[in-house]
């Protein structure tokens, strides 16, 4: 094995989940062979291919492996099957009658690749007609039909992990079961039916975002997420505020009245933007009180006594908090008590309410089409009290939603890959499993159903090579040494 193993001068590609190997996917062509000899061509096709199909097993053990018998199936068709026995293809041998030809039978019987009907029909013709256009069947992509037995490759096939590489480590970790026994041989055979399992935490470390620092729960890919983000409110906000200028230099008095729509502006966005979106944590805090006093006021009548004062307690709590502190000394605030705090006795406090009480994410959607369109078409519906029952409605469902979603996918700093979880960077371009595994990723198992195949027009063994490299490659280990 090559000390660097991702080289981009020469596009070899590799079996794992990496920026260098999706860009030499995109450069990979086929090697010219005008100008090289057929020995140099072999060499060249098997170094590609060994170089992806799992090139940390010796070249010597993989000589062994290799068999020059490529399995393939043929699709029979049904209609075929179920007018013939079989007896058609053996029919008129050895009574000394020859064939008639093709030509022939097709001039009598007026068709275009059909045989005559008779007793020297051919059987091959019969199922041509049945097939329609008969497929190529690609033989050479089997080449490496063996590999694919081996659990450190079916597990990389099945999702499990992000590379060959690291598919064996897990199994020489012990982090690998087959048949519900630790399995620490990664060029186990493995026969079909077999069932091997990985551990859910080593899988999620495996296909999870990689953290930026031990200590943080972020990954270097939500930085960059961030980074996007803010840019496209920097540019959101220079538009805006060069919208201002040209509005205030047009109007010119009527500057006075912009500023205080501006100003209303300003207050809605405050009460229905998130506590953790506020810079200042007092604002934040205030923030957090008028939410359990809307989501009190709404649903008063559906909430009963002990929710009730859980709820007061809470908005008593924040207002202690910031009683304790200067009103310039936000910092200090932040520092001591934090706002996650609150925020997250506030969901504890919401996930003890019924989901009946609240309305769904969709119902809240629709209400909110509804209320708009109403209180612009009728006048007399622009009743503020309206808009923030419904305001405290949508709020108490996003909150639900929210707090279900951390259930479901907490932070943990304590995790080795980042959390929240989310799939790692460029894993969808190699998301796909093979026909010849049934891959439950809920508990993380894996069925090794049958060894793969070639069938007409489709080969069963992944690989980015064409037929003409898969096919020199075989021809260098077929040569008898």
């Amino acid at each position: 094995m090559a000390r660097r193993f991702h080289g981009l001068k020469r596009p070899k590609v590799r079996q794992d989940w990496s920026r260098e190997t999706l860009y030499n996917l995109s450069r990979l062509t086929t090697p010219p062979a005008h100008t090289k000899t057929f020995f140099q061509q072999k060499w060249m096709a098997k170094s590609l291919a060994r170089g992806y199909h799992n090139p940390y097993v010796r070249e010597g053990q993989w000589t062994r492996l290799f068999d020059r018998r490529l399995p393939a199936v043929v699709s029979m068709n049904h209609q075929y099957l179920a007018k013939y026995d079989g007896s058609e293809m053996a029919r008129g041998r050895g009574m000394g009658v020859e064939k008639e030809s093709i030509s022939r039978r097709r001039g009598e019987d007026g068709e275009t690749g059909v045989a005559a009907a008779g007793p020297f029909r051919d059987g091959d013709q019969v199922q041509r007609q049945y097939d329609g256009r008969v497929q190529k069947t690609p033989y050479m992509h089997m080449t490496f039909h063996p590999l694919e037995r081996r659990l450190d490759t079916a597990i990389w096939r099945a999702l499990f992990s992000s590379s060959v590489k690291q598919a064996r480590q897990f199994v020489v970790h012990g982090w690998v079961r087959v048949n519900g026994k630790k399995m620490i041989y990664p060029s186990y055979q493995l026969n079909p039916g077999d069932l091997f399992s990985v551990e859910p935490e080593r899988v999620m470390f495996a296909t999870g975002a990689r953290k930026k620092k031990r200590s943080s729960a972020l990954s270097a890919q939500d930085d960059a997420e961030e980074d996007d983000r803010e840019s496209s409110r920097s540019a959101q906000k220079t538009k805006e505020q060069e919208l201002e200028e040209r509005t205030d230099e047009e109007q010119g008095e009527g500057s006075d009245a912009g500023a205080a729509t501006l100003e209303s502006d300003e207050e809605r966005e405050a009460m229905t933007t998130k506590p953790e979106d506020e810079a200042d944590a007092r604002k934040a805090m205030k923030n957090l009180v008028l939410r359990a006093k809307r989501i009190l006021e709404d649903s008063k009548r559906k909430l009963s006594g002990k929710r009730q004062q859980e709820l007061r307690a809470f908005a008593q709590s924040v207002r202690k908090t910031m009683s304790k502190h200067r009103p310039n000394d936000s910092a200090a605030l932040a520092e001591e008590d934090g706002v996650e705090a609150f925020e997250t006795a506030l969901a504890e406090i919401m996930t003890k309410i019924p989901d009946d009480d609240l309305p769904t994410e969709s119902t809240s959607t629709t209400q909110a089409q509804t209320t708009a369109s109403a209180i612009s078409n009728d006048p007399k519906l622009r009743d503020p009290d309206r808009v923030d029952n419904y305001n405290a409605q949508k709020d108490a469902a996003l909150l639900a939603a929210a707090l279900a979603r951390a259930r479901e996918n907490p932070i943990d700093i304590s995790k080795p890959y980042a959390t929240p979880w989310h799939p790692r960077q460029f894993m969808s371009a190699f998301a796909f499993i093979p026909r010849y595994l049934e891959v439950n990723q809920r508990v993380c198992s894996a069925v090794y159903l049958r060894h793969p195949v070639a069938r007409p027009g489709l080969a069963e063994v992944p690989t980015p090579f064409s037929a003409e490299t898969m096919g020199l490659a075989f021809n260098w280990y077929l040569r008898r040494r």
